[in-house]
């Protein structure tokens, strides 16, 4: 009966991977292969085993109560136009350097924000400065790649980066610090081919940035570096205090909420409803919390079982090498989502055999973080520009997943190279 599990976990996984042709959403498969799967547990164990649900359901919290807290601390951000400086960094008029510039401000807006965060604020500003449709498809396919790479690097810039993180997987200075490089590299490749063909291309007609009034253009900046300021002092705070970093992120959204609510002090309910709390929790993407809860769950049951543990082991008789196996999980995150897999991963190897900050774990993250840039349903920067922009899937996979795959390719080598 035990197999049941499995079969189920794979029905799942495939509802999620063939979303769209089903239009189911992958939200509502991921909840009920969640649930399934333990119910398969509980028939098979007993009620005396469940108190390991107890178990999972700790450790999967820290993560939702993470991603609850930065999703609504960047929303309430993005309420009081602090992002609007961004528009103004870009005053060039030409394809090729506007390519560099916005494939740079992606990569590092991603890893102070999240890659799919920074990838919503990237096609943003790209549709007021580049009108014509068929060009800027190559600068929002070069935003997905540079989003990705950026969040690769950081603890904070990607849902699989995080989740490395609070598992006590990789350290934030550990990432950082062997993982900019390869990561850079990961973007360089692709965005100087993708410069050299949109060099001649038309731009379009150019749209003027709406202009703030002063108040806004102040409270703007006032909010964009608390916000900015209270990510990056997570890690430090994690550091200094060892509490987890979902304790962080909430002191952080605590913080930038008071001073919220002191800025429009003087305003009344009604007038200063947009810029609370309240309505950043209307615009944030529940439904995605809600499917890390039931893949984590799915993937919880599984390693209760022993299959992940199981699975480590036919591996490594099958390949014998980490950086083959982890490679190729990268390449499988550019099919299906990149959270369950580095989810099973964390359960298929244990702290014991690889501790903190060892070059697989680091490996892993790099590979699932880029390798979901190769086709557009890998990620979710990819998933939510597609929708945004109507990309086809087959134009993205021929025009630019061949180049997230060099530079996959040419990231990997430079890791690898380097230790």
């Amino acid at each position: 009966m035990e197999l049941i599990s499995i079969v189920i976990f794979i029905v799942g996984y495939l509802a999620i991977a063939f979303e769209h042709p089903l239009k189911i959403n992958k939200t509502a498969s991921a909840l009920v292969t969640g649930v399934l799967v333990w119910v398969v547990y509980a028939l098979v164990k007993g009620p005396h085993e469940l108190e390991v649900l107890s178990h999972h359901l700790g450790s999967t919290s820290e993560i939702l109560f993470f991603l609850l807290g930065a999703m609504t601390l960047v929303e309430l951000v993005d309420a009081h136009h602090g992002f609007h400086f961004v528009s103004r960094l870009i005053k060039t008029n030409q394809p090729a350097k506007l390519m560099w510039i916005t494939g740079f401000i992606a990569f590092f807006l991603s890893a102070v924000l999240d890659n799919l965060t920074a990838s919503i604020v990237m096609v943003t500003l790209l549709r007021k400065l580049v009108s014509d449709k068929s060009t800027r498809m190559f600068f929002v396919g070069v935003v997905v790649i540079a989003a990705n790479s950026g969040g690769a690097w950081s603890p904070i810039g990607d849902v699989t980066t995080t989740m490395l993180w609070i598992g006590g997987q990789i350290s934030a200075s550990g990432i950082i610090k062997t993982l900019f490089i390869p990561s850079l590299i990961s973007l360089i490749v692709p965005l100087a081919v993708a410069a050299f063909w949109v060099r001649e291309r038309k731009l379009g007609s150019f749209h003027h940035r709406a202009e703030l009034t002063p108040e806004e253009d102040r409270h703007g900046k006032i909010m964009l570096a608390a916000g900015v300021s209270s990510l990056l002092g997570v890690p430090v705070f994690k550091t200094v205090t060892h509490l987890p970093p979902f304790m962080g992120i909430l002191l952080a959204l605590g913080v930038v909420w008071i001073l919220s609510e002191v800025l429009h002090a003087d305003k009344d309910a009604e007038t200063k409803k947009p810029y609370t709390v309240g309505h950043a929790l209307t615009k944030i993407d529940t439904s995605s919390v809600l499917f890390f809860l039931g893949i984590l769950l799915a993937i919880g049951a599984l390693e209760s079982f022993g299959y992940l543990t199981q699975l480590a082991v036919v591996l490594e008789q099958t390949f014998g090498n980490q950086y083959i196996i982890v490679a190729l999980i990268g390449l499988a995150s550019s099919v299906v989502d990149n959270v369950p897999l580095v989810a099973a991963t964390m359960g298929m190897y244990s702290l014991a055999d690889f501790p903190m900050d060892h070059a697989m774990w680091e490996f892993l993250a790099y590979c699932a973080g880029t390798g979901g840039s190769i086709l557009i349903i890998g990620s979710a920067a990819g998933v939510a520009v597609m929708g945004m922009e109507q990309i086809e899937f087959g134009w993205y996979a021929k025009k630019i997943g061949v180049l997230a795959l060099l530079g996959y390719a040419a990231g990997a080598l430079t890791y690898i190279m380097l230790h």
